[in-house]
């Protein structure tokens, strides 16, 4: 079976994991943070499962119990997840993993087109939102994330869905007047998202 009929076949069940950095401003200086996301292939949900500046061994087996939670973990319907070999992807991390009936498959070195849609969600955040704010601190930096990850689920329309929106049942539906036009904003304008007034 090839790669891309084992993705087709399986996109349901399946989920990308990675990690993208960011240098934020601090009392001290920049600092660098990591971002650990999970991305739902079929549905393109993107769960933001943490951030932080040292992703430890312990910290990254509580990532993993947290998504594999019985009753609200991100990973519930999975069973494949794809990451690449990053050592933070340590061997306590899988366990914690096969324990919840879930496979890690880890994809071959510089190969990052088999974990493309993981790929693509970081390089939209990047250059849609964080690579135009200056962040200062933690905070700043879990905001921005946050409001772009409701952007991309319930204002952005995706080519990969038609051009529609993911969540649309989560936005209100536009009205048989066709002369307003709304603008919604996050970030202070950075996204934007028009529709018509109800």
């Amino acid at each position: 079976m090839s790669w891309a009929d084992f993705i087709r076949s399986h996109m349901a069940v399946l989920a990308g994991i990675d990690f993208f950095t960011v240098e934020v401003l601090t009392w001290r200086g920049l600092a660098t943070y990591y971002v650990l996301f999970f991305l739902h292939l079929k549905t393109r949900r993107i769960t933001l499962a943490g951030i932080t500046r040292h992703p430890t061994e312990e910290w990254m087996v509580q990532m993993a119990r947290r998504a594999v939670d019985p009753v609200d973990g991100a990973l519930l319907p999975i069973r494949f997840v794809l990451h690449d070999r990053d050592s933070k992807f340590c061997a306590s991390f899988q366990d914690t993993l096969r324990s919840a009936g879930i496979q890690p498959i880890n994809l071959p070195a510089s190969s990052p087109n088999l974990n493309a849609f993981a790929e693509r969600w970081v390089r939209s955040i990047k250059s849609e939102c964080l690579s135009k704010l200056i962040l200062f601190g933690e905070d700043s930096l879990r905001r921005a994330v946050t409001q772009f990850i409701e952007h991309y689920h319930l204002e952005r329309p995706h080519q990969g869905k038609d051009n529609q929106l993911l969540f649309p049942s989560l936005v209100r539906s536009p009205s048989q007047n066709f002369s307003c036009i709304q603008c919604h904003e996050r970030l202070g304008g950075l996204l934007k998202f028009y529709q018509r007034a109800a």
